[in-house]
């Protein structure tokens, strides 16, 4: 049956949806404008004010930001409030770079609560529905905005965070879990691991699927429906813009309907920077309406996906956006982490004997992304012995998990063995969706 959070906003017309946008775009161009150095002497260069905005279509007149951005400003410089009066602090991993830091205010909390209620409702979850969340709880966003989420529609919720797939197929058994929220690849893992185990997960009482953090495909959502009996529907959502929240599929499943009440989005061409027509694909950009604290203005999410404002069957009246496949930059997302190849190169620039040679794998075993390094070294490196080359070996891997926030395998490999054609080139050997 479908049900929906919130009506008010959630099914009102597209005309009062226009006029509250707006009068939220005026309040928060204001604010940012009073509040965020960073953004007013941007503006101000430009000569523009926010009362220079006087209409939806007249935010094009502001600059885009940027992931650089983020990195520039570390850690508040992009805060509209002052560190008082910020009660949670998120980041995206990397420990010897500046990661991307966002914040939030009580309001921002109680907002980012109520986008993922939606999510958890769109998706097929009720109050009486016991939640297993199996993202990482830790600095990334994903797992708190879920679980905040869930509570406020009642959902009973077990923080099972990630990793030891035997505790988590007990606690699914023994807690009686119906609502299963992580990554699309892990679940994917369980199901291919849990019969080896002596689970049968259709015998269990699980019934929906909220999986986002990373790509996937439509026939992962059919493999992962057919071996477990839950419906499995996609988050999608950004730290700088909020976290898991921004976008939701509903029952329908045809794309993701954009929390549009507070986030103006836009579709651009990534080589341009000009809007694209309806329903062709083009660079995802959001603006938020409502945050206080971290205030977003037409942020170029470096993902690639088409927009539609065609009525939905659920009698949501939100745009909807296809799954987000590709990207405008060389970020791989492995396992539900963000993962920059010039993040590596920094890494490898550090180390003493190591050629400027290298090459990143990514594949897949099983459900599983795995990430490969393979490093040309010097050739006195390779007359070293075993225990040695494993321990250098092992010692690159411990600073790309700091850095990266996922450990990677790390193989050495003679000189001239990486081709010239393939230098600080990325081989992506997973599957892509049709």
């Amino acid at each position: 049956m479908n049900q929906i959070w919130n009506p008010e906003y959630e099914a009102m017309s597209r005309d009062e949806l226009r006029e509250l946008q707006f009068k939220r775009l005026q309040m928060t161009l204001r604010w940012t404008y009073d509040n965020v150095p960073f953004h007013r002497d941007r503006w101000s260069a430009m000569k523009l004010k926010p009362s220079d905005i006087r209409s939806l279509d007249d935010l094009r007149k502001l600059p885009f930001t940027v992931k650089s951005d983020f990195k520039a400003a570390y850690p508040y410089g992009l805060f509209a409030l002052p560190l008082e009066k910020i009660i949670r602090i998120h980041s995206t991993s990397g420990a010897i770079s500046n990661p991307t830091v966002v914040g939030y205010s009580r309001g921002d909390l109680n907002t980012w609560s109520e986008l993922c209620a939606r999510v958890a409702v769109a998706g097929g979850a009720h109050s009486h529905d016991v939640a297993q969340i199996s993202f990482e709880y830790g600095l990334t966003t994903g797992a708190f905005g879920m679980h905040a989420g869930l509570e406020r529609v009642g959902v009973t919720v077990v923080p099972t965070s990630t990793g030891n797939t035997q505790r988590q197929l007990k606690v699914m058994r023994d807690f009686k879990t119906t609502v299963l929220v992580g990554t699309p690849s892990y679940v994917m893992h369980l199901t291919e691991v849990a019969p080896r185990l002596g689970y049968d997960l259709k015998a269990l009482d699980l019934r929906v699927a909220l999986l986002g953090s990373e790509p996937w495909t439509n026939q992962t959502r059919d493999e992962i429906e057919k071996r477990s009996g839950m419906s499995a529907s996609d988050i999608y959502g950004l730290s700088e813009v909020i976290g898991p929240g921004v976008s939701y599929e509903c029952w329908n499943k045809d794309g993701l309907h954009i929390n549009e009440d507070h986030f103006l989005v836009e579709v651009v061409d990534p080589e341009t920077g000009e809007p694209v027509p309806d329903g062709k694909e083009g660079e995802l950009v959001f603006t938020s309406l409502t945050k206080e604290a971290l205030p977003v203005i037409r942020y170029r999410t470096g993902d690639l996906a088409s927009v539609s404002c065609r009525p939905c069957a659920c009698g949501r009246v939100f745009a909807r956006h296809s799954k987000v496949y590709k990207r405008t930059d060389d970020m791989l997302i492995i396992r539900g982490v963000n993962v920059y190849p010039s993040s590596i190169e920094a890494v490898l620039a550090d180390l003493e004997g190591v050629d400027p040679r290298y090459r990143i794998v990514v594949s897949r075993e099983g459900a599983m992304d795995q990430l490969e390094i393979q490093i040309e070294v010097e050739p006195s490196f390779m007359a070293d012995t075993v225990r040695k080359l494993q321990a250098f070996q092992s010692g690159v891997e411990e600073r790309m998990r700091q850095e990266l926030g996922i450990r990677p395998r790390v193989r050495l490999v003679e000189p001239r063995t990486v081709p010239v054609d393939e230098l600080r080139k990325v081989v992506d050997a997973r599957d892509k969706p049709a």
